[in-house]
Order: structure tokens, then sequence, then C-alpha cells
């Protein structure tokens, strides 16, 4: 039969591994999220970019200076 240290070991062994199974699970979680926050903000800059290329031609068809519409 296990003595009291021997049953405290197996008990301290068994909270580490839960412990870390349950970090391992919140690695992951950020991990999604920071991937998520990251194309999400890649998604906005491609939006905004589209937004100023397009102001930008407006400016130039208002103006005359687009290129195309000279010809």
């Amino acid at each position: 039969m296990a003595d009291n240290s021997q049953k405290m070991s197996y008990h301290a062994g068994e909270a580490k591994g839960q412990a870390q199974e349950k970090a391992s699970g919140m690695m992951d979680m950020a991990n999604n999220a920071a991937q998520s926050t990251k194309e999400t903000m890649q998604d906005a800059g491609q939006n905004v970019q589209a937004k100023a290329q397009g102001a930008a031609d407006a400016v130039k068809n208002a103006t005359g200076m687009n290129k195309s519409s000279c010809s």
C-alpha cells in the first residue's frame, strides 16, 4: 500500500498535468484570437486602401487629371 508521500507525489503530478493541459488550451485560444485579429486588421487595411484609391480616382476625374479621360 502506498504511503502518504507517494500519494501526495501522485496527486501533485496529476495536478501538474491538468495545469499544463489547461495552459495549453489557453495558449491555443490566444493564438486563435491573435490570428483572427490579424486577419481582421488585414481586411480593414485593404478596405481603407481601396477607398483611398477610389477617392484619389474621383479627385483625378473631377479635376481632369485622370490620364484615361484625357485620351
